[in-house]
């Protein structure tokens, strides 16, 4: 069969590696892709937003799947758009995407469902949200309603900063229209887990579970970002609490959504905030976690088509996926300046010694070729991933690679994993 994957980052480069492994894909398709992408599909220049281009292919082509990893194409509605034209395609229907594409709606979504999540007032006008800040106080945490690429999230521990995020989000409009309504809610203490299933709408089965880091500095310092790196399994994520999350959190709002007549079928991806192995919801994503998907996918056995297919047909009820046991981490190099402006075209060394490590495959995300060199061309540039025995030695490996890599402006966390090595599995 023909595959096509929509999307160019880490999340879909590890897409491409996972499903390229089927034995029932004969070729391969990415729209747009990267450099890295290149070496295993053919790469279609066709941007994820040009919808009626992105079918067009696929039905010239013969695609017989097509798989979608960003959330924005999700957003505008590719999946019903394919499949008024008779294409199959993977991934969640508009009105069910709105479940990232809006924060305002998945609050009341979950408010209406009793999904654990933070307390929460959602406003439209700049002067009313200021004035609630300034009666509940800080810290708060200010989220822009639309998408941002990850960044519209503002923890703000002063109401100072608090008044600042609503300043850059709803009149400077630093994340464009997203800000035309903010979220302020409570700010949550504990420790971040990604949760991530596969569903057809009404059977739900959970990935391996995973952590992703978000600011941009070690020790959860600086602004936020896409993800900073991620691994897998999480240790916050205990048999228990793995149990109270499908219980309480996942099949709950997989009910509520087919409850609201926007059946939800392909991966929906919990943000979670645990703490003394009670479980709130931080957010709700229409895709693959991105830099969850790398080491979730390293870890991933057997043939992922038939579960994708299950969720595309509605009988996901046979569905399991084998978890190899060793652990998975990925660390993402970035550029230097991001997730603020970054300069682009720095030539990337390093890259072919490190892909001839045993267990270790680097994920490209914001790379391009420019003749022979192959060169960065995005804020985070590339997701180097390792499996190991323990947490230890996955986390040696990946930064042993990584320091392999370089280019001018390289930057990196130096603790993704840590929390990993600061509790028992």
């Amino acid at each position: 069969m023909k595959v096509m994957i929509v999307g160019s980052g880490g999340r879909e480069h590890s897409l491409v590696w996972k499903i390229g492994q089927s034995p029932r894909v004969s070729k391969l398709f990415c729209a747009p892709g990267n450099a890295g992408i290149a070496q295993m599909a053919e790469c279609i220049d066709i941007p994820v937003t040009d919808l009626e281009a992105l079918a067009a292919f696929a039905d010239k082509s013969g695609v017989d799947l097509t798989v979608v990893g960003p959330e924005v194409p999700l957003t505008m509605g590719v999946v019903d758009f394919f499949e008024e034209r008779g294409l199959r395609i993977f991934g969640p229907h508009k009105d069910a995407a709105e479940i990232e594409g809006s924060k305002v709606f998945c609050k009341e979504l979950m408010s209406k469902y009793g999904i654990p999540t933070a307390q929460f007032q959602a406003f439209k006008e700049r002067n009313e949200a200021a004035e609630y800040v300034e009666h509940i106080g800080a810290p708060v945490v200010v989220k822009a309603d639309g998408l941002a690429a990850g960044k519209g999230v503002i923890p703000s521990m002063t109401k100072e900063d608090a008044l600042e995020a609503l300043n850059k989000i709803m009149v400077e409009r630093a994340f464009g229209d997203a800000g035309k309504r903010v979220v302020i809610e409570e700010f949550l203490i504990g420790e971040e887990a990604s949760f991530i299933v596969l569903t057809d709408g009404e059977t739900v089965v959970p990935f391996a579970s995973s952590q992703d880091h978000k600011p941009i500095y070690d020790g959860d310092r600086g602004p936020n970002t896409g993800g900073m790196g991620a691994y897998s399994p999480a240790p916050v994520v205990t048999e228990e609490v793995h149990k109270k999350i499908m219980d309480e959190i996942m099949i709950p709002i997989t009910k509520g959504m087919a409850s609201e007549g926007r059946p939800y079928r392909g991966v929906l991806y919990g943000g979670l905030m645990i703490k003394d192995g009670q479980v709130k919801v931080l957010e709700f994503n229409a895709r693959f976690g991105d830099p969850e998907n790398q080491p979730i996918m390293m870890r991933m056995r057997g043939d992922i088509i038939p579960l994708l297919e299950a969720c595309i047909d509605g009988n996901l009820q046979k569905g399991s996926i084998d978890w190899d046991p060793r652990w998975a981490v990925c660390v993402v190099m970035a550029s230097k300046g991001y997730p603020g402006s970054y300069e682009k075209n720095k030539v990337i060394q390093g890259l072919d010694r490190v892909m001839k490590r045993e267990d270790v495959f680097v994920f490209h995300a914001g790379t391009a070729r420019a003749g022979e060199d192959i060169v960065t061309n995005g804020g985070r540039v590339i997701g180097v991933t390792a499996l190991g025995e323990d947490a230890r030695r996955a986390i040696d490996l990946a930064y042993s690679a990584a320091r392999k890599i370089k280019w001018d402006g390289v930057y990196f966390r130096s603790d993704i994993g840590k929390r990993a090595l600061d509790r028992p599995r």
